[in-house]
Order: C-alpha cells, then structure tokens, then sequence
C-alpha cells in the first residue's frame, strides 16, 4: 500500500508540474482582432502560448474586460478617455499603439455606382440627424438612404462622431438600425440598396461595398488610404490599442513585443493597417 500511495503521489505531482499555464485571454475590438488573431496562431504553435482571443463587445468591451479583470489584454480601436479610466479606478490602464487605421463611410454598389464618391462633413451630419433622407439631395439616385449606425460603445462609432461633432459627447441620439462588429456591418451594407455605415476603411472591398472620400473644407475629397492618413490629410483615423492592467510581463509582454516586432508590422500591414513602423 505504501508503495502505491507513493507511485499515485509522484504520478499527481507530475501531472501538476506540467500541467501547462492558463491561456492569456484577449478580447475587444473586431478591427485589431484580425493581426491579433494571426499573431496569436504563430505563437501558438511556434512558442506554445495558450492564447483565447474574442471580440464581445469591441473596444467598449475590451475596456471593460480588462477593467473587471476577465483577461489579460484588451484589444480597442480608439483613445482611451478619462471616462473610461474613472470608471476603473484601481485598474492602471496601460496602452500599447501597435498601429493606425483609416475609418470609413461606406456605401452599397448601387449608391456608388449612381456616383456618389464622397461627402462633406456638412451633408453626412444631415444625414445623421435624418434631414437628408434621398440620395438624389447629395447627386445619388432618387433612393431612400438606408443609414446603418454603430452600435455604442465601438471605436469605430467614436471616431466618426469624433470627425462629425468635434466630440461624441455632442452627437445627439439618433433611431436608425445598429450593427455590430465589420463583418456585419459589411454584410448588412452590401446586401441593402442605398445603405451607408461607418466600417474600418480595410474592410471595405471596393466590390460589395464602396470608401467614400471625405470632402475637406475646399471640397477635395480626401480618400482613406494609408498615405492620407500618415499624412494626417483623412481625418477619420484612428490608434489600434493593445491594452493591459500595468507594464505587461511573461506571455502578456511577449504577446505585445510580437506585435510590435517587424514580424508583427508585416501581420498588421497585411490586414491593412499602419504599423507602429510606417508611422514614424
């Protein structure tokens, strides 16, 4: 008997010993979900990280994730405010830019096709507050605008009332049907005629769904690419955010320095984006 209580013994402290560590859980924004993702595959199976990563409620949600101390890294795609710092107060927020991206207003084949291409800053806000209802008012087709916002608490909601208003606290509260995370922003967009949204300007594909230019105050329309927002010219960018509790450490860092290494730049230069890199 005490031979087997010894074997049984060495036999559960093996099992502990290489018991392999919980996975770094990452959650937030479907916009720097994609490089993440990736990133998180080689990892995985060239330094054997466990890694969980999930998009519940974009940026809003990695906040608040991170905050209530459910994972280790949030994703976001916009700045994080003094709201959201006061709302955690014992959490010391750290953010990490692994890079920039373009937001977009886009458009279903059938309103760019009728040549609308871009809109001004004055003729978007008459569309969100539901004074501008028909295409044919901005040089479109004699159609019902089908506008479909963000739903609260995305980056991507942000940044255009950031663009719209000067601050998303001054954008009034509007009744049109919310989308979610970019692929169904770009479902619901491509498959309704005249519809419009805000998408994260690489999601747009140019086939289903069209980027409009922003028309600058002498009317040029300003188009979301990579140059314009490097050059500060689009004015509907935005940071791509890693976020965590504190300097990050052990798998945490590692995660992060992958990110930020020329490794990680190719990753988030394939989905679309600037890297940390193409920004300086």
């Amino acid at each position: 008997m005490g031979l087997r209580r010894a074997l049984v013994a060495a036999a559960l402290l093996g099992a502990l010993t290489f018991t392999p560590s919980a996975a770094v859980k990452i959650n937030g924004s479907t916009t720097v979900n994609l490089p993440v993702a990736e990133a998180a595959e080689i990892l995985r199976s060239e330094h054997k990280l466990a890694i969980h990563v999930d998009t519940q409620g974009g940026s809003s949600g990695g906040i608040s994730s991170l905050g209530d101390g459910l994972v280790e890294i949030g994703m976001i795609s916009k700045p994080l405010t003094d709201a959201d710092r006061a709302k955690y107060p014992k959490v010391d927020f750290k953010t990490h830019q692994i890079g920039s991206d373009a937001v977009a207003l886009i458009v279903s084949r059938d309103v760019w096709e009728a040549g609308v291409e871009a809109l001004s800053r004055e003729r978007m806000r008459g569309i969100y507050e539901g004074k501008i209802r028909n295409w044919k008012e901005v040089g479109g087709p004699d159609r019902r605008i089908a506008f479909f916002n963000k739903e609260p608490g995305r980056g991507t909601w942000e940044v255009f009332a950031q663009w719209l208003y000067g601050d998303p606290k001054k954008a009034p509260q509007v009744a049109f049907p919310e989308v979610g995370g970019n692929e169904e922003t770009r479902n619901k967009v491509s498959s309704t005629r005249g519809a419009i949204s805000q998408l994260s300007a690489s999601w747009a594909d140019g086939e289903n769904v069209f980027a409009l230019g922003l028309k600058d105050d002498t009317g040029k329309a300003i188009l979301p690419t990579n140059d314009a927002v490097r050059s500060g010219a689009y004015r509907m960018s935005r940071p791509l955010y890693l976020l965590t509790n504190g300097e990050p450490t052990g798998e945490v860092k590692q995660i992060i320095d992958f990110m930020l290494s020329p490794r990680g730049a190719e990753i988030i230069r394939k989905h679309g984006y600037l890297p940390m890199v193409d920004l300086k």
